[in-house]
């Protein structure tokens, strides 16, 4: 028992020197297994409290929160059209694609939009409103159904359409109807002054809350912060499928949809659910990821999940392969 007890002491000093030589700008690592916690580690100075802005993982939630409006009947199905939760939003004449597009369109990144090669993403930070905004640029000449990958100019509209139909704004739907059930505080909506602010935000770790424009409206594609416990409990909801404290929080039905393949980008080869990437349907195993390294991973057939907090750097070394070369493999028996 010892000397199994040195070697997995052994093991997970190896896996920290790697996450301290290779990935220095991890701030937290949690691992839940058969639903326990069987390692948290901080780093960079980070501690459980520390809230970390998650990037491109805040889609993922939003996605969630879609399902939860779904099956609260806010929202009667996802192939209801995008224009129809806008009711006095005006299409330009000659405008056919836009009316095309369907909320599940939305949720795999098979909406077209009108930019290309140069996305006005100055534009777009400096707008009042970015739904509005997003709105404007979708459709153009292609039709829905092909795979484009949009970061940050469009998921917007999906928080547009939360608001449209439950009548409250994303934050409070969130906090009512998933952070408070999951015990998960964030705690204020956040609006920047300028440039400096957002910037300052970016590097932040202890800001808790939600980006939202000056409509009110909170951003879909970036903006919330989370701890790396928090990220963990999401990922954790998954292999309940849907349930937390026997309460039931999403249905099973629709995370089992987001989390298979619904579309594909054929350039990168990886698979797409519902703002979920598909990393091997077979285990069940899907990713939430942001920029700099921010994961949410589980894996249904291993039981287990793993959530990776990082502050932001470019061109971050891949934490798909950290997590499935070094910390899956110590936590599978």
């Amino acid at each position: 028992m010892i000397k199994e007890k040195t070697m997995s002491q052994a093991k997970i000093k190896e896996l920290e020197n790697i996450i301290n030589n290779e990935y220095s700008n991890t701030a937290g690592i949690v691992v839940l297994k058969n639903g326990k916690s069987v390692y948290e580690n901080y780093f960079k100075g980070c501690t459980s409290d520390s809230r970390i802005h998650i990037y491109s993982v805040t889609k993922s939630i939003i996605s969630i929160l879609i399902g939860i409006a779904v099956d609260k009947g806010y929202i009667e199905n996802i192939n209801q059209r995008v224009v129809d939760f806008f009711p006095d939003y005006r299409v330009k004449r000659g405008e056919k694609t836009i009316q095309k597009i369907t909320l599940k369109n939305l949720l795999t990144m098979t909406a077209p939009y009108k930019y290309n090669l140069s996305t006005p993403y100055i534009r777009y930070f400096t707008s009042d409103d970015m739904v509005k905004f997003s709105l404007d640029l979708l459709g153009g000449k292609q039709l829905p159904g092909k795979f484009r990958y949009t970061p940050l100019i469009g998921p917007d509209i999906l928080s547009g359409i939360l608001v449209k139909a439950t009548g409250q704004s994303v934050f409070d739907f969130a906090t009512e109807n998933l952070f408070s059930p999951l015990g998960i505080t964030v705690e204020s909506n956040l609006i920047f002054n300028s440039k400096e602010e957002q910037f300052a935000f970016n590097k932040a770790t202890n800001i808790s809350g939600w980006v939202n424009d000056k409509t009110g409206v909170n951003t879909a594609g970036w903006g919330l912060t989370l701890s790396a416990g928090d990220m963990a409990k999401i990922g954790q909801l998954f292999l309940n499928d849907g349930l937390w404290n026997e309460k039931v929080i999403v249905s099973a039905n629709y995370l089992q949809e987001s989390s298979k393949e619904h579309s594909r980008w054929e350039k990168q080869n990886l698979s797409y659910g519902y703002l979920w990437w598909i990393i091997d349907a077979d285990q069940a195993s899907c990713a939430a990821m942001g920029d700099g390294g921010n994961v949410i991973y589980f894996n249904k057939e291993k039981n287990i999940v793993i959530s990776i907090a990082a502050l932001f750097v470019r061109n971050p070394k891949d934490r798909l392969e950290l997590i499935r070369e070094h910390i899956e493999p110590l936590f599978e028996n």
